[in-house]
């Protein structure tokens, strides 16, 4: 499908920051609702052309597509946008743990627990 340099641009560009894309089986909405001026037709066959050439996995529920990158999908994204190596998308981030929401008893608490006995 014919569409504009800077549509297809904008969907790359939110799909490797992402790592994932989201569209609703409405080829008739006039905008996607994640990408501004963008329509959800444009969403749709341009994440329909990376999946026949195996660059996204798609689910389909419940009327909506689910697209998630491949590793050879991230690669090409990268060529695609010219984007160094070490800018990886959110999906492949780790979270950082907070210690404090988990908060381990002492040892010594465990200690003094014997002692009673």
């Amino acid at each position: 499908m014919l569409m504009p340099k800077k549509t297809r641009i904008a969907i790359f560009e939110h799909l490797f920051k992402e790592g994932v894309m989201v569209a609703k089986k409405d080829y008739n909405a006039p905008k996607h609702p994640e990408l501004e001026n963008v329509r959800n037709l444009h969403v749709i066959k341009a994440l329909q052309s990376l999946k026949s050439k195996g660059y996204v996995n798609e689910q389909f529920a419940w009327r909506h597509y689910y697209w998630y990158l491949t590793n050879e999908g991230i690669q090409y994204l990268r060529d695609f946008l010219h984007l160094p190596p070490e800018i990886v998308p959110s999906t492949l981030k780790r979270q950082a743990r907070t210690e404090a929401a988990r908060p381990r008893p002492s040892k010594s608490s465990s200690l003094s627990f014997l002692v009673l006995l």
